[in-house]
């Protein structure tokens, strides 16, 4: 976000600091950006290409700051990835208080909501002496081995110490009581307005959350011009998750669990209604299989397993019959998007007599493509990393075979072979001009067993 440019609106979150280049600046010195692209490209893999590096990097901060007990902050989608490095601009600690407002200002924030996006920001966390030992000392504490001086006694929680432990004169916060004053830049920015905004955070913790949330949001939704971000996501209510769908012998494998979102009992009634290619609906009762929390607490959720017998186990439905889409019966209430339904695409699919070779040297990849779909293309998609922590995705083509393989009565199989076992693998095709990606649970899934 500190690279914006309100002005030719250039910059913003667009993920540029996953490149070396920027990463290696002094004003991004330390390795949380490192360590942060890493945690990032593991969502980015299982759900391209429908989320970017960037997208996930919002939507992670908006968890962290949620589940550390911080203000609901809306979601919205859409960013993409920059391609270069993007100009230098973070503020740093030795910077002037004119150099802090105005870069702030470049950003499109006022000197107030500077002050509040820095106590906002510093309510977590703190300064490594490795990194930074212009500003921290050598500790000497044996419960903290990093020698990291926290910005309040609640590092690790969202809420308002940081400004009533600098109203009181109580703060440890190493930019405002550290040994070098050059470098206590929190000092100077937050004492800019004659501490009027640190009063008034300290006097309401709710003024506080507040204005954390509405700054965060603002934040998190600077982009580059060009870039339009959706409209906020929210949680479906029911929503059917976890999804594997694959093909053994004459049947279809489905498993997979229904969320029931704010949900904290397992005292509801619960029906997955499946339709097929035959125009029949299937009624199952499912089974209550957990309950879960998010946020710090704040919302839960109950999970019922698609499989009522064995949740551990998948579904088997019949090949020739299909899966077209689901919907739920929740306590008598239908749940199904308004008509739409939970769409399930069985027109190709991973066969599990996909195979690894005997010498482990390579594999063989069998993918399932239901004999009335007739598709243009199907490939497999290789994902990999580059070496500036980006997902590249490559696609191979898999020819159709020569005479039929018949799997079953309803599916034949297109096979294709690979060597390369540090990539993850997905399918895709192109059916009467339609691009399709198949994205399971994870995104990719390759259900490779030995000989």
């Amino acid at each position: 976000m500190a690279t914006h440019n309100s002005t030719d609106s250039t910059g913003g979150l667009d993920a540029s600091i996953r490149f070396p280049e920027e990463q290696a600046r002094p004003e991004n010195v330390g390795d949380g950006f490192s360590n942060t692209m890493e945690a990032v490209s593991s969502p980015v893999g299982m759900y391209l290409p429908y989320l970017s590096m960037s997208d996930a990097i919002a939507l992670l901060a908006l968890l962290a700051i949620e589940n550390c007990g911080g203000p609901e902050i809306a979601f919205r989608g859409g960013r993409i990835d920059a391609g270069v490095p993007n100009a230098p601009g973070v503020p740093q600690p030795q910077d002037d208080l004119d150099s802090h407002i105005a870069s702030f200002a470049r950003q499109g924030f006022t000197q107030t909501e500077m002050i509040g996006l820095v106590a906002c920001g510093h309510t977590f966390g703190g300064v490594q002496h490795d990194f930074f030992p212009d500003i921290v000392n050598v500790l000497n504490d044996p419960t903290d081995l990093e020698d990291v001086a926290h910005f309040d006694t609640t590092f690790v929680t969202f809420d308002n110490n940081v400004a009533t432990e600098y109203i009181s004169g109580t703060t440890q916060n190493p930019l405002v009581v550290g040994f070098n004053d050059t470098t206590n830049s929190d000092k100077r920015i937050f004492g800019s307005d004659g501490n009027s905004t640190m009063q008034s955070f300290a006097n309401s913790p709710a003024t506080f959350a507040s204005t954390c949330a509405d700054l965060f949001a603002r934040m998190l939704d600077t982009v580059p011009s060009g870039v339009q971000l959706t409209d906020v996501i929210s949680p479906l209510p029911v929503k059917p998750s976890n999804i594997e769908l694959s093909l053994n012998g004459d049947t279809l494998q489905l498993s997979g669990q229904v969320r029931l979102w704010n949900i904290t009992d397992s005292t509801h009634t619960v029906n997955m209604l499946l339709e097929d290619h035959n125009g029949a609906t299937g009624n199952i009762t499912l089974k209550f299989a957990g309950l879960s929390s998010s946020t710090g607490g704040k919302y839960s959720a109950a999970w019922y397993g698609f499989n009522p017998a064995d949740q551990f186990s998948p579904l088997s439905l019949d090949a020739v019959a299909g899966i077209k889409s689901l919907s739920f019966v929740v306590d008598g209430k239908l749940e199904d998007q308004n008509g739409l339904g939970f769409a399930i695409q069985d027109g190709f699919l991973f066969s599990e007599t996909s195979c690894l070779a005997a010498n482990g040297m390579s594999a063989r990849f069998d993918v399932a493509v239901r004999n009335s779909v007739n598709p243009t293309r199907v490939f497999l998609q290789e994902i990999t990393a580059d070496s500036v922590q980006g997902i590249v995705v490559t696609e191979l083509d898999i020819s159709p075979p020569f005479e039929p393989v018949a799997a079953n009565t309803a599916y034949s199989l297109w096979s294709i072979n690979v060597t390369d076992f540090d990539a993850s693998y997905r399918i895709g095709a192109e059916i009467d001009g339609q691009r399709v990606d198949f994205l399971g649970s994870n995104g990719d899934w390759h259900p490779l067993v030995s000989p």
